[in-house]
């Protein structure tokens, strides 16, 4: 059976609308998707790349190119491609929490969502960090953010706090959970029998044995001998200038950064294309593009749709391997 995934376009005035346009001009046979958006920004978007669109209801079958199922969540205001409005951010944000909703209430298997602009969201009123937070208070759990493409995952220790910030941010309970989550997701919804993470110091050189800070020698090394002890594969910490090379990556299945910019670098100059942005820890896989709103992008029909296609992809592969280990 197809898993039913949720498909958010995120901002109206960007490019999430067309690249869903795009998503269903190919008949899927791996998922059935649900559009949770305004239908007159899709037919906005469907009109300006001269695709076809037909929006059905909710229990319908889509069998041609352009058929797309939909639960309506109407604009405050018309969009217009380019210039986002911030009377438009609650619609945003509904639309989200509809498809997380239905998800948490076993009505749909999964979550694709596309670009948010934070900054439009937070000047309509919401206060606004991330699509990643959102939908993780919603569902009362601690997450992980994941990033990867086909040649590396990346999961973070912290997300998006200034770097000032950081140090103080990894704690050894904090760090645990994080591990632990990872390990199980991989279990889980990746399907990998003994995952094999590689760990990244926070400091140069993972520390210089404590010469370049301690966090290693105080934090990092005996929580990962303990958790190595319950039979995890933890590998680490290591100066994160060389665990990214080509030969160490093939011996990990998946790589975790203390801070945003430690990691994701390398993974977006390694794929950028195909990098997709995953939530784990949450009880649906929920999975998202890897770029920005680009509303200098948006209306003009050169939009690349390859993150949003792998994303959908990488949902309905988790979620099915979620039905597997069910």
């Amino acid at each position: 059976m197809q898993p039913q995934l949720a498909l958010v376009p995120g901002e109206p005035a960007g490019i999430g609308p067309e690249l869903c346009i795009r998503l269903i001009q190919q008949p899927r046979t791996d998922c059935r998707l649900l559009a949770f958006a305004d239908p007159d920004t899709l037919r906005a978007a469907a009109a300006a790349l001269a695709l076809p669109l037909q929006l059905l209801p909710e229990h319908a079958q889509a069998r041609v190119p352009g058929d797309l199922r939909l639960r309506a969540m109407p604009n405050a205001t018309p969009s217009r491609f380019g210039t986002a409005d911030p009377r438009n951010a609650a619609a945003v944000i509904d639309a989200l929490l509809a498809g997380g909703q239905a998800c948490l209430d076993g009505e749909l298997d999964g979550i694709v969502t596309g670009p948010v602009h934070k900054a439009i969201i937070n000047q309509g009123g919401i206060a606004y960090s991330g699509t990643t937070e959102l939908l993780a208070g919603q569902a009362g759990v601690k997450v992980v953010m994941m990033l990867a493409n086909d040649i590396v995952r990346v999961a973070l220790a912290t997300t998006h706090l200034p770097l000032r910030d950081v140090a103080d941010a990894i704690t050894s309970e904090g760090l645990e959970h994080v591990l632990r989550t990872l390990h199980a997701a991989l279990l889980r919804e990746f399907g990998i029998a003994q995952p094999r993470i590689a760990v990244l110091g926070l400091n140069p050189h993972a520390g210089e044995d404590g010469h370049l800070g301690r966090e290693e020698l105080d934090l990092v090394i005996p929580l990962l001998e303990r958790l190595r002890a319950e039979g995890m594969a933890l590998v680490g910490p290591l100066p994160a200038d060389t665990a990214f090379l080509p030969a160490k990556l093939a011996t990990f299945d998946s790589v975790l950064a203390m801070y945003h910019d430690q990691g994701l670098p390398v993974l977006k100059y390694s794929g950028f294309e195909q990098a997709v942005n995953l939530t784990l820890g949450l009880p649906y896989p929920r999975v998202a593009v890897d770029h920005g709103t680009a509303l200098e992008l948006a209306g003009r029909g050169s939009a690349d749709p390859s993150s949003l296609r792998a994303a959908t992809r990488l949902c309905a592969q988790l979620a099915r391997q979620r039905r597997l280990s069910a």
